[in-house]
């Protein structure tokens, strides 16, 4: 019994002390995109890249914001043997992005070379850049981001359905926002 509540009183800890400035300014960053034709491109390896279609799939229908992410694997199998698997979400950027886009890039570590190349290519290309990290704090995926949220632990699981919920909280909000 007292791993479950050891277990649950942490994600919720970790869940509510998120930066709540942050996730206002977020979802006015996804909405001005939006407003002006933009898409919002998510992208995360493993656990963060289902996390990444759940959130686009529900940016778009609930919220009614278009999203997309890099997770067909035609893409990602292509992208990896012609430019390297460190560089397949940097050309994903190159390719698919367009001004007024926002990217949105989930590395639980903060040290995935694709992530990483990805968001300094999504700022190059002047982007506006929400990064989702965890584990250490000076991590290099927290520090390249216009809004960077991070989550206090190391450990996995616990980083995620964290980032999952502050990611479908900000598609709440702007779906409620536009029910008013």
């Amino acid at each position: 019994m007292e791993f479950w509540k050891q277990y649950f009183n942490t994600l919720s800890m970790s869940v509510v002390n998120a930066n709540l400035s942050d996730l206002d300014k977020s979802v006015k960053v996804i909405k001005n995109s939006s407003q002006k034709g933009g898409k919002i491109i998510i992208v995360g390896n493993g656990g963060s890249a289902a996390m990444a279609s759940h959130v686009a799939v529900d940016l778009t229908k609930v919220a009614q914001v278009s999203a997309i992410t890099f997770n067909d694997a035609d893409l990602i199998t292509c992208f990896a043997n012609d430019y390297g698997y460190e560089n397949w979400v940097e050309k994903g950027i190159e390719f698919y992005s367009a001004p007024d886009d926002v990217a949105v890039l989930i590395s639980s570590s903060g040290k995935s070379e694709n992530i990483l190349r990805g968001a300094k290519k999504a700022k190059e290309r002047g982007l506006k850049v929400l990064t989702f990290s965890g584990f250490n704090p000076n991590n290099p995926l927290r520090q390249i981001g216009n809004i960077n949220f991070w989550v206090d632990s190391k450990e996995y699981n616990i980083v995620e359905m964290t980032h999952q919920a502050w990611l479908l909280g900000i598609v709440d909000k702007i779906a409620g926002d536009k029910r008013r």
